[in-house]
């Protein structure tokens, strides 16, 4: 309720209309009371000059003694509408002659006396219910003596009644007016400032409610478009700082994470370098003693072949050893110059060579001659698990691209695998790059290839992400900040390692 009765409505109502109405209600009231003043002097002067017009024969027949003289005059006097009764009174105040009722005003003959002696007067009284105006004027001689007086009297109830009947179509007019004034000052208040004070309320409170992105209109007059504005905006610096905290929230978390991750992968170094380098001596022992066994048997002694078959695990065995130490590597980059395109086809040649039963994989390179500084060995080991991959999972074709792009160096391993794009699930994606996870089936992976290539990449201060956007392929994507210059087109060298295909290659690679 208080809150209803400070509005600014009210305070227009109180503070400008009121003063308003009352400025015009005392202005009418006041010009009400000068009428009636303005109209009863008229009157009086009215009725004294009548009074006057018929002083002198009047007086000239009280003196002649002339008593029907004196009554004609009246009695014509008294045909003018404006007249309510004439009198006259002798030196002594008694009636000599009237026209009309009697007189309202002298009650005996020494009151006609005394007014003769004062001069002329004019008074008002009351006579059977009507307010009349009499004025008196003394009739005197020649030589100044009075001789009588004159009194002639009008009806003022009419305009007394007149005067009334004004005041109180005055006052419904003030009413009316005040009515109207105050529904002008309601329909203008709300059409000029409540409208638009009330959307600012009702945005302000959405906004409260916690809605984001909402603005509060800026319309109405200039003071309320300019509190709109600053409104808004405060609400965008507003906005625009939680985006800044979140986005360094997510930064935060991301580096956190990113934190963590390294700490993971650090621990699992550490234990990767112990098992490998526990295992290593013991394995190279097996390995030896088998192949002296293997050759000291005869070719066809079934004990040959459960040898052969020894060794083929050892190898196995071996690999992993070997990955596990790639793994728990992180020596410091030892970077030279490096021709990227003759890394690549020396890395699609051994994988060709690898690759026994999928002769039908088809390598398709695109890219020019990059000159680019980085470590040979690290670089080269992240790429050939990236393409090693992606021939194990092709159907037909590997795709290997890449190109400088300002001072970024971008280079896409692509393969069409069974359900290309799609044949990694949004789990499996999570958890792709973590030690020891792979989607090959038990026996065929290791779940190390993809973690030695994103650590190797980024100790190059790289990355290695995994794109599902093309249907029709599943892409690696690997970038690599290169240094200003860095990065050099040459034209492309012909290799005997691997021809260069025409057309346009997407990249990737497989899971």
């Amino acid at each position: 309720m208080p809150t209803r009765l400070n509005s600014l409505r009210n305070a227009v109502l109180l503070f400008v209309l009121l003063p308003l109405l009352l400025v015009v209600g005392g202005t009418v009231t006041l010009g009400l009371q000068e009428f009636q003043t303005q109209m009863e002097n008229r009157m009086q002067a009215d009725i004294e000059l009548v009074a006057r017009s018929i002083r002198l024969p009047v007086a000239t027949a009280m003196i002649d003694q002339d008593v029907t003289t004196v009554q004609q005059s009246l009695d014509s006097l008294f045909q003018i509408d404006q007249v309510f009764g004439v009198y006259v009174y002798d030196a002594q105040g008694d009636m000599v002659a009237t026209s009309g009722p009697p007189s309202p005003t002298i009650r005996h003959p020494g009151e006609a006396q005394a007014i003769s002696e004062t001069g002329s007067l004019g008074a008002f009284d009351e006579h059977q219910g009507r307010e009349v105006f009499s004025f008196f004027l003394p009739l005197s001689d020649s030589a100044g003596r009075i001789v009588g007086l004159l009194q002639v009297t009008r009806d003022v109830s009419p305009f007394r009644a007149y005067v009334s009947q004004l005041r109180w179509q005055g006052g419904l007019v003030m009413l009316a007016v005040s009515v109207l004034f105050l529904l002008v000052v309601l329909i203008g208040h709300h059409r000029a400032v409540g409208r638009h004070v009330a959307r600012l309320i009702g945005a302000m409170r959405d906004i409260g409610d916690g809605q984001r992105g909402l603005r509060a209109p800026e319309k109405g007059p200039w003071e309320l478009r300019r509190l709109a504005i600053t409104m808004n905006g405060m609400l965008e610096r507003r906005e625009a700082s939680e985006a800044a905290l979140q986005a360094q929230r997510e930064e935060q978390a991301r580096l956190e994470e990113k934190l963590r991750h390294s700490e993971k992968l650090a621990a699992i170094g550490q234990l990767a370098a112990g098992v490998a380098h526990e295992l290593g001596t013991p394995l190279g022992i097996i390995a030896g003693r088998a192949q002296r066994a293997s050759r000291r048997l005869p070719a066809d002694d079934p004990a040959h072949k459960e040898m052969k078959e020894l060794q083929a695990e050892l190898e196995r065995v071996e690999t992993i050893v070997r990955q596990l130490l790639d793994f728990a590597r992180r020596n410091p980059l030892q970077q030279r110059p490096l021709e990227l395109q003759g890394l690549v086809r020396e890395i699609v040649a051994r994988v060709q060579e690898r690759g026994k039963g999928r002769e039908q994989v088809r390598f398709d390179l695109d890219g020019g001659a990059l000159t680019v500084a980085a470590d040979r060995l690290r670089l080269g080991q992240a790429l050939e698990n990236l393409i090693d991959n992606a021939a194990q999972a092709a159907a037909e074709c590997v795709q290997v691209n890449w190109r400088c792009q300002g001072d970024t160096l971008e280079c896409v391993i692509a393969d069409d695998g069974p359900r290309a794009g799609r044949g990694i699930s949004d789990e499996q994606a999570e958890r792709l790059f973590e030690p020891f996870f792979t989607t090959k089936p038990t026996g065929e992976g290791t779940g190390l290839g993809l973690a030695v290539a994103q650590v190797a990449l980024e100790d190059h201060g790289g990355q290695v992400r995994l794109d599902r956007d093309d249907p029709q392929l599943t892409r690696f994507v690997v970038t690599l900040p290169l240094a200003s210059g860095a990065c050099r087109d040459r034209q492309p060298e012909p290799s005997a390692a691997e021809p260069v295909q025409d057309g346009q290659a997407t990249g990737g690679g497989a899971a």
